[in-house]
């Protein structure tokens, strides 16, 4: 099973799965992840979870947390 992680906009955000099933989850400070609050839509393909994770959480963004990136 694939996992992507991304900083979105400061939100540290794991998604694990393949196209068709992805489930999202919260990555803690301490390591923890928690499930998250949201569904990824079974159509989004994987070069396209970034882009669809900042269009999901653009109002979190400030002049610090400015950037949405796939961290691996």
């Amino acid at each position: 099973m694939k996992e992507f992680r991304f900083n979105i906009f400061g939100a540290l955000i794991a998604i694990t799965g393949s196209q068709g099933s992805w489930r999202a989850f919260y990555l803690g400070a301490d390591g923890k992840r928690r499930p998250a609050d949201f569904i990824v839509p079974s159509d989004v393909a994987e070069d396209d979870l970034c882009e669809y994770l900042a269009d999901l959480y653009h109002e979190n963004a400030t002049p610090r947390n400015c950037d949405a990136v796939r961290l691996r």
